[in-house]
């Protein structure tokens, strides 16, 4: 493979250019793999620059599920920033991988996954610098195969004709299938055609270019957006579940940057899936069922990695890490084995209702910076519409122990826009917060009154696919602005901070999450006009969009803030997460009656499907009571 290096080298080095974090390029990082021997090569791609992608456990977890196969090498590359991207242009230099330097258009085939919906521009950004024709139609024999994956999967459709294949759900086991069915028939010299065919026969792989579009009507008719064009081709993929993940270890070796990176410490997945079960969270739904990690197996994983890098923070991952059934056991092993070390533990997933006294002092080390919680809604009527589960009571026994352990400062977590929000529910995010105040000031010696802090941090709900609430609409950016500017009215106390997303950039976030094939068309128009780096918000122009759906006769405010019936098929109806569509049509009449859904993995199923449908269970190492 073609060495990059030594004109990557010429373009840090030129005199008078000034690229902003040189060190976002280099390769050899204490802890990568290099197999120069392998036969068969694999990049994994991460959409962005390499402070945001090198901390995706994802793309660490794939890396080394493919390098552990003979004869297979998986490589990493990240977007370059846009100063790197505009000057390899200039200079004609390819995107490279990190582990050769070798130019993606020479591997076998590209990874790259969709970590959220404003990454979209960035996928083509990527393939163009790398001089892969951005549509899987344009492709021909010689380019390698480009595969997607990650939450944006779920509905596949605005990014489906940038990809070869899509894969549903966990990959630790599918994408190792995959590649291998490639290479295989790579070395058979069959055609990209016919290996694409044999693709869409794995389980959890979806091949977009062997379904046809139907129109919207015929559509509603069918049941289904997209047909297959072929009778050995499913109508429906069911994502792939990895049954091995309870039992496997939970050391994942990782590699330590040159760079400061986000995350930057040790990061230990603890247990896989969330079965709380609030009817807004894509995450929620399709990574079920609840699968836990023994605590032996995550306080060796901790140790070693800690030995292995040298970082001297650990964050215990997971959705809702104090969920765990044995958190208390696994932090109070941690600290006595980490005792003196200069150590410190976050749980950057912490529930109000699983946060007390005890896990306050045992999650506090040395270390007591800012703690996250998320009520999501300020009156207990949105909170059950949502089923959060939480109550005011939950928050202040959470700030409570919270401060009276040492911490000074609180981020209160909550959406606007919810379905059936009101103004009294925004007025009930200031009052929450205010109060929350109020207990934390009474935690904490009189003297240090003067320290404490509480902000509020809204997000403008997104619709997302395989939820409850992917019928509910958007409110307008000027909606969501006025409800914005009533919370700033209520927060009467100068201690109590108000921040919020823009919400014009969730206006496009929720177009990408809930279009359908079309969207692909406005995502191709806005990044020839100049739109990458969306999530950026010094880079992003919502102009720039709206120009884009205007030239592809595509309103963006229909598709994010329409509402349907239960009944309405979706673009992503023949993609599954498992969940049957009477649980979310269920879920969704009860958010209307403000019913609440228990916990499965306390309480009795709840009927979504998942442990049904996949012949699975839920895995917890003790029985947790609610």
């Amino acid at each position: 493979m073609t060495d990059l290096w030594p004109r990557i080298e010429g373009l840090l080095r030129q005199a008078g250019r000034s690229i902003e974090r040189p060190a976002r390029y280099l390769n050899h990082e204490w802890g990568c793999t290099y197999k120069p021997e392998a036969s068969y090569r694999f990049c994994m791609t991460y959409p962005d620059t390499y402070e945001l992608g090198q901390a995706n456990q994802a793309v660490r977890i794939l890396c080394n599920c493919v390098n552990a196969v003979e004869g297979m090498a998986a490589e990493r590359a990240f977007l370059p920033a846009a100063d790197m991207c505009d000057l390899m242009r200039v200079e004609g230099v390819p995107a490279f991988s990190l582990e050769s330097c070798a130019p993606v258009a020479e591997f076998d085939a590209v990874g790259i996954t969709l970590p959220h919906e404003l990454a979209a521009t960035n996928v083509l950004e990527f393939l163009d610098l790398s001089g892969v024709a951005l549509r899987s139609v344009d492709r021909d024999e010689s380019d390698p195969m480009v595969f997607g994956g990650g939450p944006c999967a779920f509905n596949a459709e605005p990014y489906a004709p940038f990809f070869d294949a899509i894969m549903l759900g966990e990959g630790e086991e599918s994408l190792p299938e995959l590649l291998e069915l490639h290479r295989r028939m790579k070395n058979e010299g069959a055609t990209r055609a016919d290996m694409l065919h044999a693709m869409a026969k794995l389980p959890g792989v979806y091949v977009p270019s062997l379904y046809d579009v139907l129109e919207e009507d015929e559509a509603q008719r069918q049941g289904s957006w997209v047909v297959p064009r072929f009778d050995d081709v499913p109508s429906v993929i069911e994502k792939r579940l990895w049954e091995g993940f309870a039992e496997s270890d939970a050391y994942e070796p990782m590699i330590v940057p040159f760079t400061e990176v986000v995350h930057d410490r040790l990061n230990v997945e603890i247990l896989r899936g969330c079965t709380r079960g609030c009817r807004f969270c894509q995450a929620g739904m399709m990574y079920r069922p609840v699968r836990e990690r023994s605590a032996d197996n995550i306080v060796s994983a901790v140790c070693r990695g800690l030995a292995d890098t040298g970082y001297d923070e650990v964050s215990l991952t997971s959705l809702s890490s104090t969920d765990h059934s044995q958190i208390e056991q696994i932090l109070r092993r941690l600290n006595r084995a980490l005792e003196g070390k200069g150590i410190s533990i976050s749980i950057p997933s912490q529930r109000l209702d699983s946060f007390g006294v005890d896990m306050a002092e045992l999650v506090a080390g040395g270390k007591r910076g800012g703690l996250t919680f998320a009520p999501e809604a300020g009156t207990q009527r949105l909170r059950d519409v949502i089923n959060k589960g939480v109550t005011e009571d939950d928050l202040f026994g959470a700030i409570d122990a919270a401060f009276a352990a040492g911490w000074r400062r609180c981020k209160l977590y909550f959406m606007i826009g919810l379905p059936t929000e009101t103004d009294d529910d925004i007025k009930g995010i200031a009052s929450l917060a205010q109060r929350a105040y109020d207990r934390a000031k009474k935690a904490v010696p009189e003297n240090q009154r003067g320290n404490v802090r509480v902000s509020i941090s809204c997000a403008l709900f997104v619709p997302k696919a395989q939820t409850p609430f992917q019928w509910d609409g958007q409110i307008s950016p000027e909606e969501a602005k006025r409800r914005i500017d009533l919370l700033r009215r209520s927060v009467k106390y100068r201690a109590v901070d108000v921040h919020w997303h823009e919400p014009d950039v969730s206006l496009v976030e929720a177009m990408m999450s809930r279009g359908g094939r079309e969207v692909a068309d406005v995502v191709e128009t806005a990044w020839r006009a100049g739109a990458r780096f969306d999530a950026w918000t010094e880079l992003f122009s919502l102009d720039g969009w709206k120009a884009a759906c205007e030239a592809c006769g595509v309103s963006m405010e229909e598709i994010a803030q329409a509402t349907y019936d239960t009944d309405y098929i979706p673009p992503w109806s023949h993609l599954s997460a498992g969940l049957f569509v009477k649980f979310l049509q269920r879920e969704r009449r009860f958010a209307q009656q403000e019913k609440t859904t228990p916990d499965c993995t306390y309480d009795t199923c709840s009927a979504c499907g998942v442990c049904m449908g996949l012949n699975t269970a839920i895995q917890t190492q003790e029985v947790r009571h609610g």
